[in-house]
């Protein structure tokens, strides 16, 4: 399996790159964000890689961070979703953009994805929430016992906090819940 590949910049195109490592050139499927960062034809870059092999395809897609490397993978786990549609989803935003708008619910996330309409927009939501929430990396950030609460009552992700962020934080966590609540207007 290939982990990662650093080499240089042979061919640029639309959807992809050919990366020469040691003499071999390998062509990396990359999202357009990530095109319009990498440096000039025949400079060194470093890129992170999903190597996707099925019994008529081997594929390689890259990445510039491990971060946006474990996010495709997650996305690609999703029954429906395969690599090429993981790769347009992960090319609709900065990543902590995109985790909140799946956090928040929002399925015109997906507009224009080809393939994927509001049931499966909807689905997508629903698997990758729980993905979201057990991943290791959202285990690491602050953990607020307030939003976590107004989260269980119902209220999605970017509600909680724009209903918190005006409440001071060295308050108890039940008072900011209730004054949240009023600010919701519940």
């Amino acid at each position: 399996m290939i982990a990662f590949l650093e080499g240089k910049i042979i061919l640029k195109k639309d959807k992809f790159i050919i990366l020469e490592t040691n003499g071999v050139g390998y062509k990396v499927f990359l999202n357009r964000q990530t095109l319009l960062k990498l440096p000039e034809i025949g400079q060194v870059i470093k890129v992170f890689c999903f190597h996707n092999i099925k019994e008529d395809v081997s594929d390689l897609y890259g990445f510039l961070s491990y971060d946006e490397l474990e996010f495709f993978e997650i996305l690609n786990d999703i029954h429906g979703v395969g690599p090429k549609a993981a790769l347009e989803i992960s090319v609709l935003g900065p990543l902590e953009k995109i985790k909140d708008k799946i956090l928040s619910q929002d399925e015109k996330l997906f507009a224009g994805i080809p393939g994927i309409g509001a049931k499966r927009a909807s689905s997508i939501i629903l698997e990758l929430t729980g993905k979201i929430m057990a991943s290791p990396a959202r285990a690491k950030g602050p953990v607020d016992d307030a939003e976590d609460t107004l989260v269980a009552l119902g209220f999605s992700h970017q509600q909680a906090k724009s209903a918190l962020e005006s409440i001071p934080h060295d308050i108890p966590p039940e008072s900011r819940v209730k004054q949240a609540l009023k600010f919701l207007g519940k």
